[in-house]
């Protein structure tokens, strides 16, 4: 008779399959069921307290399954953050400066209220000012995934006159991403009905005024 071992290539509820001769395929669902244990994990219990074995355990699968796709803990979480950087946000275009905004800061509001993030994102950066490699790939996610749209809503505005062409991009990214990102992921506080107009309309005063 045989036995399974942990690190099969396969979660839980599945009929086994037999392995392919040669270098282990990396299936893709198992990646993906990984990849989505990890932020759970890390919801859960944190960076600190987080462990592959953990991971393996929530995501249905054998420590090795982890092992072969990351060499450590650190490394997936880099892998995982890198990724966000890729995908970045989608840029709006509503036709005007603040409708841009408004766009944005719904998408990104609703994203920084998702229960994952908002018990995620605080914890990686507690830990990026203890680890240095963290720091440089949550920097890299969170700075590059904004500055794509937060030029492209400007470049659209100066396209339509909105907004002088020639804006120092490092102060408009500041701009457009400091505020929300401040109530949301520092204050915490809740948002009043109304603010994301009233942040779009002061953003956008604040742009065409530089």
């Amino acid at each position: 008779m045989t036995t399974s071992r942990p690190g099969d290539e396969q979660p839980r509820g599945q009929s086994r399959r037999r392995a392919p001769a040669g270098a282990a395929v990396l299936r893709e669902d198992v990646t993906e069921a990984i990849r989505a244990a990890v932020f759970e994990e890390l919801a859960a219990v944190g960076y600190a307290r987080m462990s592959i074995e953990g991971i393996a355990r929530r995501a249905g699968v054998g420590k090795t399954a982890v092992y072969r796709r990351w060499r450590s803990k650190l490394h997936l979480v880099l892998d995982l953050v890198s990724a966000i950087a890729v995908q970045g946000l989608p840029t709006p275009d509503s036709g005007s400066l603040e409708g841009d905004l408004r766009l944005l800061y719904e998408v990104t509001s609703r994203a920084l209220r998702h229960p994952v993030a908002s018990q995620v994102i605080p914890d990686l950066q507690a830990e990026a000012a203890r680890n240095p490699e963290i720091a440089e790939a949550l920097q890299k996610a969170l700075r590059e995934g904004q500055h794509g749209v937060a030029n492209g809503i400007v470049r659209a505005a100066v396209a339509r006159g909105e907004v002088r062409d020639g804006v120092d991009e490092d102060l408009a990214l500041d701009l457009v991403s400091g505020p929300l990102y401040w109530r949301s992921v520092v204050v915490r506080a809740e948002l009043p009905k109304g603010y994301l107009g009233s942040l779009a309309a002061a953003t956008g005063a604040a742009l065409r005024a530089l």
